[in-house]
């Protein structure tokens, strides 16, 4: 054996004497609109009624409730009713003129264009006496309705992208540190309930808490309304899933119902509106004539943004010709529908191409479109104007906004909570009894419980009660129960031969007492394998406190390298238990102190005989201390913030350990950003306390793609570390699939100290990389070429957390 090799022959793994080896968006959108279309079909072939059946006219309000009250509940003796909050103002009534009432068809993001429809209209001096809409349109109608100006939608409309919409976890500064920690490893973001052993999904993938959010940016009504006493008398349409007829809604609570008029089958979860499972009003009634009709209306302006069918190329599948068949059957639907206008009634038809129902990201693109449209009928529409001091005497009451009522509630209050204990929940929320009420804190609060993962959906309201004002929050916990599994995907190539996946399975009981505890295991095959079981037990209602004993079964793979060339692998098998007790910085952080127990089986697998180890079993102790903290706003691709982990391991004899000896880690990054440009930075450090020296079965492995690119990854084994790095990226274009393609390079320079093999590097280390990154639902993925300065090259292939 080479004499430069150090002590390779003397391959002790024991108790000190020796060291012994070293340590895009279009694409989603229209699979889930094609996956839209096949339950349409089955709708349309089994349920739904024909072009002429008459329409369920269905108000929000309990039987025997005054038709412009909210329901009332009881409440133990009192009586309680949801808050109507301000004196409503009544709509203004045409007077001496036909009732002229505007109707918009559903669209997805072409519904923009119902926008630039309204613009026309005020310009011309045509009122608008009723509304109705479905989907998108009910959404520009409710508010138009409540007094939202067009100004303001025009406003409003470029921050309404496919993110500010759909993305239902809360911002990641407040996100719980649990989630936090799961970022770091190759799991994915969704997770799946488990009931009776099956895995359930939910009934949308996405459940509309962020859309519910944002609409109640639009509508200037708050709380539940008579939509007869909105500025603008309104109605908007849904469709009930058990029955298949449309619902129109007279009364509710405007954002409510316009989630529920637009909630897409698959894409949006269903809402459950007095005990009515409801989805997009586009199924059953996508222009809305019989309820204008029924409003009173003596002229309508229909305005169809249109169901345009595929081109021949695009049929080219079962689901092609699936979704060819719904637009078939929904534009009968429709034009059935517009065949009943009369002579005096208004068609307006934006020409909208090709522009996509789910190209949120551009919905201000088809304003101008929709007031082409309306200018082309500007004959027509001129008929109907009204003189300049009439028409604004009238916009000006219906401009009249309903003030909120942002009085304090004396109660916050969830209902029909099984298993999830309130009290906890509570503690995530702002907003506080006695403190008067901010409509933006709400929508955060709501997003921050929905993020928890416990509840199918997140509502609110305000009730009255006799002697008090309560918030009651609408949290229906999940309903396949409380057990969840998440999945996880990891693989790397460098190009020279290494290939390497792990797949990572994630079981987790939840709510196992009332103050949260949680069983969780994780199973992991695959290059490095492993078993982790843990109970986390907080200590208090605020969750600051925790037990948490755990075991943990593994199987690392060590890969010894003499420069770039491998020369020997071993499998590392552990076993441990161990208990910590820790306390949780509410959102940012964890600490984390604990004793140890367990054994370490080092087997030889690839290497010279002699590099076999001299002891199969090594006894290990130690107390553990690990402090965490995450404040970057992104795992993978940080825009700004910072994070940090130091970690010591003390192996201790008096503890049962072999061997004495205190090993330190300390890793650090921080981001800041400037428009598409992103710069991040990165300091690692370890090695030992005290002057008991690592043992070769615990070394320091670096050496790989951004931890000294150009060496091959593990390929630096060593006492200590020393090492800091610069990453650039420049966001190069994104979607709703892919939510970033990233180009960039990294500068890195470091050292490790005391390498365990003779002639491996020394000194300070110079290297860098180029690379492409793309964000992807399974994780970051990374194209890169590595350089050392010493000569060392390598490209690499990874998709998963570094």
């Amino acid at each position: 054996m080479s004499d430069d090799r150090r002590c390779l022959s003397a391959m002790h793994w024991p108790r000190g004497s020796g060291k012994l080896l070293r340590n895009g968006s279009m694409v989603v959108w229209r699979l889930l609109m094609e996956a839209k279309l096949i339950t349409v079909l089955l709708f349309a072939l089994v349920l739904l009624p024909g072009p002429s059946a008459a329409l369920d006219v269905t108000p929000t309000v309990t039987p025997g409730a005054a038709p412009d009250r909210p329901p009332t509940t009881k409440s133990g003796a009192a009586d309680r009713k949801v808050s109507a909050a301000a004196t409503q103002q009544p709509a203004t009534e045409p007077a001496n003129r036909p009732k002229i009432c505007l109707v918009l068809s559903g669209g997805g993001a072409r519904g923009a264009a119902h926008v630039g429809v309204l613009k026309v209209l005020e310009q011309m001096h045509v009122p608008v006496d009723c509304i109705t809409g479905t989907s998108m349109g009910s959404i520009v109608g409710a508010a138009y309705a409540s007094g939202t100006s067009v100004a303001e939608m025009e406003a409003v409309l470029p921050t309404f992208n496919f993110e500010h919409l759909f993305k239902e976890r809360p911002p990641r500064d407040e996100q719980s540190v649990r989630l936090k920690l799961d970022e770091h490893s190759i799991l994915g973001a969704a997770e799946i309930g488990v009931q009776d052993g099956s895995l359930r999904l939910p009934m949308g993938l996405a459940s509309g808490v962020q859309l519910e959010s944002a609409l109640r940016q639009l509508a200037k009504a708050k709380g539940y309304r008579n939509f007869d006493r909105l500025p603008i008398p309104y109605r908007a349409v849904a469709t009930d899933l058990v029955t298949g007829k449309p619902v129109v809604f007279r009364s509710g609570e405007l954002a409510n119902v316009m989630r529920a008029s637009m909630s897409v089958p698959v894409a949006i979860a269903p809402v459950i509106i007095n005990g009515k499972l409801l989805v997009d009003g586009g199924l059953t009634d996508n222009t809305p004539i019989a309820a204008a009709r029924a409003m009173g209306a003596d002229i309508i302006i229909a305005v169809n943004l249109g169901t345009p069918l595929m081109k021949r190329e695009q049929i080219d599948s079962l689901l092609g010709v699936s979704g060819q068949m719904i637009n078939i059957l929904t534009e009968q639907n429709v034009r059935a529908s517009l065949a009943t206008l009369g002579p005096n009634d208004i068609l307006i038809e934006p020409e909208l191409g090709d522009f996509s129902a789910a190209d949120f990201d551009n919905m201000e693109k088809t304003v101008p479109i929709g007031a082409a449209a309306a200018q082309k009928m500007s004959k027509p529409l001129a008929r109907l104007a009204i003189p300049a001091d009439d028409y604004a005497a009238l916009r000006r009451k219906q401009s009249v906004v309903i003030p909120p009522d942002l009085r304090p509630v004396d109660e916050i209050r969830f209902t029909k909570l099984q298993w999830v204990n309130p009290a906890v929940e509570l503690e995530l929320m702002d907003t506080r009894p006695g403190q008067p009420l901010d409509q933006a804190v709400l929508d955060r609060d709501m997003l921050r419980l929905y993020g928890t993962g416990d509840f199918e959906h997140v509502n609110y309201r305000i009730v009255e009660e006799s002697d008090k004002r309560v918030l009651e929050v609408d949290a229906p916990e999940n309903a396949w129960g409380k057990d969840y599994a998440r999945f996880g995907l990891g693989l790397t190539s460098d190009f020279q031969g290494d290939a390497y996946f792990n797949a990572l399975v994630s079981y987790r009981k939840t709510w196992l007492n009332s103050l949260g505890a949680e069983w969780r295991n994780d199973f992991q095959v695959g290059h490095n394998s492993f078993f982790n079981s843990e109970f986390y037990q907080p200590l208090d209602v605020k969750q600051t406190y925790f037990v948490a004993p755990h075991l943990d079964y593994a199987r690392r793979v060590l890969d010894v390298f003499q420069g770039n060339q491998r020369i020997a692998i071993y499998d590392m098998r552990y076993a441990r238990v161990a208990l910590d007790l820790g306390r949780a910085f509410t959102y940012s952080g964890e600490l984390r102190v604990g004793l140890l127990r367990g054994i370490l089986d080092p087997r030889l697998d690839t290497g010279e005989p002699d590099l076999v180890p001299t002891d199969q079993t090594i006894q290990e102790g130690a107390f553990t201390a690990r402090l965490f903290f995450d404040q970057l706003d992104h795992a993978n691709f940080a825009r700004s913030g910072w994070d940090g982990l130091a970690t010591v391991f003390g192996s201790r004899t008096a503890l049962g350990a072999d061997v004495d000896y205190t090993k330190w880690m300390l890793n650090a990054n921080a981001a800041f950003s400037y428009g598409d440009n992103i710069f991040n930075f990165g300091l690692r450090f370890g090695g030992h306390i005290g002057s008991d020296l690592l043992p070769d079965y615990d070394q320091i492995q670096w050496g790989g793609f951004l931890q000294q690119s150009g060496f091959r990854t593990g390929a630096l084994l060593g006492e200590t570390l020393s090492f800091g790095r610069f990453v650039y990226y420049h966001k190069l274009s994104g979607s709703n699939l892919i939510k970033g393609l990233y180009g960039g390079f990294s500068l890195e320079a470091g050292e490790v100290g005391n390498p365990l093999v003779a002639g491996s590097p020394t000194g300070l280390l110079s290297s860098g990389s180029v690379f492409l990154a793309v964000d992807t639902p399974l994780g970051p993925a990374y194209l890169a070429y590595g350089h050392a300065s010493d000569g060392n090259n390598s490209l690499y292939f990874m998709l998963g957390r570094l």
